[in-house]
């Protein structure tokens, strides 16, 4: 007995496919982005250098205003131009210039007078009837103070007033007549008033001095000499 072979001729039943869940969307704060930025110790690095640097330009400006107010009120260099000061000193010295008691005079309203011998700068105008720039500042040694009568005549100077009614010849008697290797020439003759003190170069025959325009008012005073400082090998007090 054959036996058949047996088929079915029925179609698959399809499969019923699954849902998938309803996908649910969670909308972005700006609480969930992160932004770049500075570390949190970057902040107080940067204002603790701009701390220090504004420190060092107050620093800075301090000590400018400290170094102008030296210069203004208390001394300064000068370079000597000239051989009017000539055996004492010399062109192109470097000196430094005591400020303080003529600033002090300013600030209590006093006059200051220097000493008799002093080597004082002072501000003169009215040179250019001499060839020079108007106005300048000059070198040179205080000879006679006020209430003095100062004359020039047979190349001396001598000075008269109460104290030497006969009259003495400083640069024969104070420390610095040394240095005093000319005559001083060209007569003059004056008596000095309250404010006023007479002046002279120590090289008499090159110095334009009191002897041509006339005293000086001692408001014209800026300060006096004290210390050469250049050149070396000639540094010296006065």
């Amino acid at each position: 007995m054959n036996e058949q072979e047996s088929s079915s001729n029925q179609a698959p039943t399809p499969s019923t496919p699954t849902a998938e869940p309803p996908k649910v969307t969670t909308p972005i704060t700006s609480a969930d982005l992160e932004l770049p930025g500075e570390p949190e110790a970057e902040a107080p690095k940067r204002h603790g250098a701009l701390r220090e640097a504004l420190s060092t330009i107050g620093v800075l400006a301090a000590a400018l205003l400290v170094a102008l107010g030296l210069i203004a009120y208390v001394f300064q260099s000068y370079q000597v131009d000239g051989p009017s000061m000539q055996q004492t000193l010399h062109n192109n010295d470097r000196l430094i210039v005591w400020k303080l008691p003529r600033t002090w005079a300013r600030i209590t309203g006093h006059q200051y007078v220097p000493k008799r011998g002093d080597i004082i700068i002072f501000t003169q105008s009215g040179l250019a009837n001499f060839g020079q720039t108007d106005t300048k500042q000059l070198i040179k040694r205080v000879i006679g103070l006020p209430g003095d009568k100062v004359v020039v005549a047979n190349n001396t100077i001598t000075i008269y007033n109460k104290a030497n009614p006969q009259g003495f010849q400083p640069d024969k008697t104070l420390p610095y007549g040394s240095n005093i290797t000319e005559p001083a020439e060209q007569d003059y003759t004056v008596t000095l008033g309250k404010n006023q003190i007479f002046v002279s170069g120590d090289n008499r025959t090159n110095s334009l001095d009191s002897r041509f325009f006339g005293p000086v008012n001692t408001s014209q005073i800026i300060g006096k000499l004290i210390v050469r400082v250049l050149p070396l090998n000639d540094a010296e007090r006065f």
